[in-house]
């Protein structure tokens, strides 16, 4: 199974272009492609983006932009050979190609997975924020630095040349994702054309979508391990069996590819899947996340496998999780909750607690704050969540409650690193994380959380609730 560059492979016409070419997306979205086109056919190949640095590129160039991504399941692993991926262009390189990419009449969908930080908003009101330093630069420049601003101004050249406004469909973890992406696309291009804006509203489409796939960060040792395998692969990317696509059935001119043949599942409405999957996977992923650092645990397997955190995560499902939600049609939140600790006890899968731990402050309101509000509005005690809230704030002082250095990758982590001194109550005091009122209600009993962490520890914690 070599992939050695200069491998004759008959590819697909590009179709779809994806801004933020991350592991996830080439173990998820772009696998779903691949199968939709081997299903159906069509001309959906993808064209990936790097909008920060040429490294994925530089990786995936010299072999033909072919990858492997390996199923890793407790029996085995998998591989399988996805030649979806056209080409990758770095945008710092050179914005102006990137842009004429998303112009091309063949690009139908704009896909992304830029992570909660590259929307340039406010993580409490998904909002545009237009005091963002790339949102500044993409308001005064023609060539943007932003996703926000790649999209507007790829529509721009769109409209201006007379041809129909491509789909820009998100699939990173957001509540109502589509709508937040429409929201700031739409805010940017008022303010750089009011009637540009207007076009976009009326003839664009952003489908919401739910994304589900555990895709652990590539080390050496898994490209060394494929290379032993005889598969010669400078960017594999590591996934779990699981993977789950929910994508509103909203597209221009209903142009896409055959996805519910690939196993997606096209829905009028992702409300109820996104807060399934938001609030009970990423919820719980963060908590762990947060607590299990704190607490030695390296990966979410060895949080699952530490009887301790199993008691505590099946608790925090089925008091706090779970009768906050509406279930998506035919799903058994039990049953789904059942399937999630399955999913986390899987030994193959090496999801760092401080890999998922990073950029918490644009995580922690629809993965946590949303439920604790809902939950305190019709008075449920939030035991659970509160103590991963008191977590996240020892995380982000940048020193463990041993008092060990922590390595916090955060957009806001001066700001958070100047005030987790002062407690509780000055990073409550920051409403771009917590709204007003929910800081208000969360004050009292995050800080006696806080305190207790600091004097009883994580174990001794989570054993008080279970």
């Amino acid at each position: 199974m070599s992939m050695e560059a200069g491998l004759p492979v008959e590819r697909p016409k590009p179709g779809i272009i994806h801004l933020g070419l991350g592991a996830f997306f080439r173990a998820h979205g772009a696998a779903y492609v691949a199968r939709a086109m081997e299903v159906s056919g069509g001309d959906w190949g993808i064209i990936g983006v790097s909008l920060q640095s040429p490294g994925t590129r530089d990786a995936l160039a010299p072999q033909g932009f072919a990858y492997t991504a390996v199923e890793q399941g407790p029996e085995g692993e998998t591989p399988r050979r996805l030649t979806v991926l056209q080409d990758v262009l770095v945008a710092p390189e050179d914005p102006q190609a990137v842009l004429e990419a998303m112009a091309d009449p063949g690009i139908r969908i704009v896909s992304l997975t830029v992570t909660e930080k590259g929307y340039c908003h406010n993580p409490a009101t998904g909002a545009l924020n237009p005091d963002h330093p790339d949102i500044r630069h993409d308001l005064s420049h023609a060539l943007p630095r932003s996703a926000p601003g790649y999209l507007v101004r790829a529509l721009q050249l769109r409209r201006n040349r007379g041809l129909a406004p491509f789909t820009a469909m998100t699939c990173d973890n957001l509540p109502q994702n589509g709508r937040v992406l429409r929201g700031v696309v739409l805010e940017l291009a008022r303010r750089i054309d009011p009637d540009l804006a207007d076009w976009i509203g009326a003839l664009g489409r952003f489908p919401s979508t739910m994304v589900d796939r555990i895709v652990p960060a590539t080390k050496p040792e898994d490209i060394a391990r494929l290379a032993a395998m005889g598969i010669t692969d400078a960017a594999p990317v590591m996934h779990e069996p699981f993977g789950q696509w929910v994508i509103e059935d909203d597209f221009v001119s209903g142009e896409r590819p055959d996805l519910a043949a690939a196993g997606a599942e096209l829905v009028t409405d992702v409300t109820a899947y996104e807060h399934m999957k938001l609030r009970m996977l990423n919820g719980t992923h963060s908590t762990l996340a947060y607590l299990g650092y704190l607490a030695g645990h390296e990966t979410i397997a060895d949080c699952a496998a530490d009887p301790v955190f199993a008691a505590f995560v099946k608790a925090l499902w089925r008091r706090e999780i779970i009768p906050a939600l509406t279930p998506p049609p035919g799903v058994d939140l039990t049953d789904y909750a059942d399937q999630l600790f399955a999913r986390y006890s899987n030994p193959a899968i090496r999801h760092r607690t401080w890999q998922i731990a990073m950029d918490g402050s644009q995580k922690l309101p629809q993965r946590i704050l949303s439920t604790w509000a809902e939950n305190h509005a019709v008075g449920r005690q939030s035991p659970g969540l509160t103590l991963a809230i008191a977590g996240w704030m020892h995380y982000i002082s940048g020193k463990g409650v041993d008092g060990q250095p922590i390595d916090v990758r955060d957009p806001m982590a001066a700001e958070l690193a100047a005030r987790a001194p002062d407690g509780p109550a000055a990073l409550l005091a920051l409403p771009a994380i917590f709204p007003e009122s929910v800081a208000k209600d969360l004050a009292a009993p995050v800080t006696a959380a806080h305190a207790r962490l600091a004097t009883h520890g994580v174990r001794a914690s989570l054993e008080d609730l279970t």
